[in-house]
C-alpha cells in the first residue's frame, strides 16, 4: 500500500453504477474502470489481503493517488462509457483496444424501402443509427423481434419506382416464407413500409411495450398450441426485452462535438459540471468548485465556469448544452437548452454528476464546521416555508385527552432546528369543558404567548400546529387577541398528506418527501406529540390512582395527592410500610391505607 489515505476517499464513494478512474502522483490517469457498485468495486482494490492480487494489480494501487468517478443511470451506460473513455486517454493499466473494436448499432438505411441490419461502422449518408448496444444478444433479440412483427425487405436491390413498374424483379423465398411483404414487385406500396418503419423507430427509441405486449400473447398461443420449443425461443426473447435498454442516456450517435453544462448551488458555494461529447460519446467529464462572492446568481457563475472549463480543455464545440439561457454573446458556439430527447437526458446526466458532488463535499464542509449546516438548513427552510426571517426559533403545539377527559397540550421548541428540551411546556387545561380539540388550542396558545409577553421574552418566528384548518384557526384567533398574528408565521401541518396550511389561504403548500425542511417539521410535530402522550399518560394515571386513593375511608383528595407525590404511584404506597406511611399522613390514616389494600388484594 501507499500513502494515499484511500478509507477518506471511499467515504465520498456511492452504492451506484459508474465509471471510476484513478491518477498517479504526477496526475496521470492511470486506470479506468467499470461498476455497478462503485463504492464496493473500489474498495475491492484496497484489501489488506494482497495475495488476492495479481502483481499487476498491486503495483497498480501503489501508484494511485486520486481518485475521481462518474455515475451514470445504469450498469450498461458504465460499459459504454468507460469504452468511450479507454479509446480516447488510454491508460498504462488498461487493456489497450488496439483493434478499435466498438459496440454495433442498428441502421436504417437512408433509401427507398430502407433495410434494417446490425453494423459496427457508421458512414454518414443519411442513415438513421439506433445504438450503441451494450449486449450484443439484446440487439439480435431486438432485430429478431422487428423481423417476426414487421417483415422488411434484406436484399440491397434498387427499388427505384421505374425498376418495380418494368417489372425488373422477382419475389425471392424470404418472400415465401413470409419474412418479407414482396415490395419489389409492388406487393407492398411504400406508404404501407413506411408506416411499419415509423413502428420500428419508436421501439428503437425505447417504446417496447407494445413489442411486450406482442410477445406475450404469442407466448400463451404457443403454449396453448402445445409448441413449447417456439415457447421457450419466445420466452427467452421476453426475458430479455424486460432487461433491455434501446437508448443510452450516454451514447447517441446524433449529437457530435458539443459541451455539456450543468449547476448546482448553495448560499456559499456553487459546482459545475462539464461533460465532453464527441462523436456520440463523452470522453471528458469535471466538476468545479465556485465560493460565492458577491451573491451572485446561478447564471453568472455558470457563465463564467463555461468560459472556463472550454478554455481549460481547448474546447472549440459549435454548441453548448446548458439548463437556462447564459447572457454569453459568442461566435463560437450557440446555446441548446433542450426541454427533452437525448441532449435533456445528458444534460439530467451531468446535473447527476454535480448534485452528487456538492453533496458529498457539502457534507465534508458541515463535518467540520457543523455551524455551515445550520445555517443552510435554515435559509432553505426560509425559502420553502416563504419566511421573512431566519426560523431560528420555532415553537410546535399538540393535544391530548382520553375520550374527552384529561384533556392537556404540550409544546416543543426548537432553536437552530435542534431541539431545546430546557424550554419544553406542557398545559392542563382549565377552560375547556368536553373534547373540543379546537377550544384546548386555543387556551394552550394563548397562556404561552401571553405569558412570553408579560415576561419580555422574545416570541418565536416561527409556530407549527399540529392539525388542519380548524386548529390553525383557533390558534391564530389567540395570537390576534394578543396582537402578534403579524409578528409571527403561524402554519399547521395535517397528519394525512403531511400537507401544510398557511391563514388565509385556500389551498396547501405541499413539500417534496425528501425535504430536510419537511423532515424539520415532522420531527417537530413528532415531539410534541411524544412530549404531550407522555404528560397525558402521567396525569391520566396520576388522576386515576388518586381517585382510587380518595376511595380509602379517611383519606381525602389533599391526602392522596401528599401520598402520590412522595411515593410516585400507588404499587409503592402498597409495598410501604405504616411507618414509612405515617411520615406523609396520620397515623391512623396510614393504618386506613394499609388496610385498604390488605383486603382488596
Amino acid at each position: 500500500m501507499n500513502d494515499f489515505d484511500y478509507k477518506e476517499a471511499l467515504k465520498k464513494i456511492p452504492h451506484k453504477p459508474g465509471v471510476y478512474q484513478y491518477y498517479d502522483k504526477q496526475g496521470t490517469l492511470i486506470y479506468i474502470g467499470k461498476a455497478k457498485d462503485l463504492k464496493n468495486r473500489v474498495s475491492s482494490y484496497f484489501v489488506k489481503d494482497t495475495f488476492l492480487q495479481n502483481a499487476k494489480t498491486r503495483v497498480l494501487v501503489k501508484k494511485i493517488q486520486k481518485i475521481t468517478f462518474t455515475l451514470v443511470d445504469t450498469e450498461i451506460d458504465a460499459w459504454l462509457l468507460e469504452n468511450s473513455l479507454i479509446k480516447k486517454h488510454q491508460p498504462r493499466y488498461n487493456v489497450l483496444l488496439k483493434d478499435d473494436k466498438t459496440y454495433p448499432w442498428i441502421v436504417i438505411k437512408n433509401e427507398r424501402f430502407p433495410r434494417i441490419f446490425w453494423t459496427r461502422k457508421i458512414i454518414k449518408d443519411g442513415s438513421k443509427y439506433f445504438g450503441p448496444y451494450a449486449s450484443v444478444g439484446m440487439m439480435h433479440a431486438i432485430l429478431g423481434v422487428i423481423k417476426e412483427l414487421f417483415p422488411l425487405r434484406t436484399c440491397n436491390l434498387p427499388l427505384t419506382p421505374q425498376n418495380i413498374a418494368q417489372g425488373k424483379f422477382r419475389v425471392c423465398l424470404e418472400y415465401q416464407i413470409g419474412n418479407c411483404n414482396g415490395p419489389c414487385q409492388a406487393y407492398q406500396t411504400e406508404e404501407d413500409y413506411n408506416l411499419n418503419l415509423e413502428s420500428i423507430k419508436d421501439i428503437l427509441n425505447g417504446k417496447i411495450g407494445v413489442v411486450l405486449k406482442q410477445l406475450k400473447v404469442n407466448l400463451d398461443q404457443a403454449i396453448s398450441h402445445l409448441h413449447f420449443e417456439e415457447a421457450h425461443r419466445l420466452k427467452q426473447k421476453l426475458e430479455l426485452l424486460a432487461n433491455y435498454q434501446s437508448k443510452s442516456t450516454i451514447v447517441s450517435h446524433s449529437i457530435n462535438n458539443v459541451d455539456v453544462f450543468s449547476i448546482a448551488s448553495e448560499q456559499q458555494y456553487a459546482f459545475v459540471n462539464f461533460l465532453k461529447v464527441m462523436n456520440g460519446t463523452v470522453i471528458q467529464t469535471q466538476t468545479i468548485e465556485l465560493k460565492k462572492k458577491l451573491d451572485e446568481s446561478d447564471q453568472e457563475l455558470l457563465s463564467l465556469a463555461v468560459q472556463e472549463l472550454r478554455s481549460r480543455f481547448n474546447s472549440s464545440s459549435k454548441e453548448i448544452i446548458v439548463p437556462f439561457p447564459l447572457d454569453i454573446e459568442s461566435p463560437d458556439f450557440k446555446q441548446i437548452i433542450p426541454q427533452l430527447g437525448d441532449k435533456k437526458k445528458l444534460l439530467d446526466l451531468s446535473y447527476k454528476n454535480v448534485s452528487f458532488f456538492k453533496r458529498e463535499r457539502l457534507d465534508q464542509y458541515e463535518k467540520l464546521n457543523p455551524e455551515v449546516k445550520i445555517e443552510r438548513l435554515l435559509h432553505k427552510m426560509k425559502e420553502d416555508l416563504r419566511l421573512n426571517v431566519l426560523p431560528k426559533h420555532i415553537e410546535c403545539f399538540d393535544n391530548s385527552n382520553f375520550q374527552g377527559k384529561y384533556p392537556v397540550s404540550a409544546i416543543v421548541v426548537f432553536k437552530d432546528a435542534k431541539p431545546s428540551k430546557k424550554d419544553y411546556r406542557h398545559f392542563n387545561v382549565k377552560t375547556v369543558e368536553g373534547p373540543n380539540d379546537f377550544a384546548t388550542m386555543e387556551e394552550a396558545v394563548y397562556r404561552r404567548y401571553k405569558r412570553l409577553l408579560e415576561e419580555g421574552q422574545a416570541l418565536p418566528q416561527l409556530i407549527i400546529i399540529d392539525g388542519g384548518k380548524g386548529q390553525l384557526s383557533a390558534a391564530l384567533k389567540s395570537l390576534k387577541k394578543l396582537a402578534i398574528d403579524t409578528k409571527v408565521t403561524v402554519i399547521g401541518i395535517a397528519k394525512r398528506l403531511e400537507e401544510l396550511y398557511y391563514p388565509g389561504d385556500q389551498y396547501p403548500l405541499y413539500l417534496d418527501k425528501r425535504s430536510e425542511t419537511l423532515k424539520v417539521i415532522q420531527h417537530l410535530r413528532d415531539e410534541a406529540h411524544r412530549f404531550g402522550i407522555t404528560f397525558h399518560r402521567n396525569q391520566r394515571s396520576r388522576k386515576t390512582f388518586q381517585t382510587e386513593l380518595e376511595q380509602i375511608p379517611g383519606i381525602g383528595k389533599t391526602s392522596a395527592e401528599k401520598l402520590l407525590l412522595a411515593f410516585k404511584s400507588v404499587k409503592k404506597i402498597k409495598a410501604a410500610s405504616k411507618e414509612e406511611l405515617a411520615q406523609v399522613v396520620t397515623p391512623k390514616q396510614a393504618e386506613a391505607v394499609q388496610t385498604y389494600f390488605v383486603t382488596t388484594r
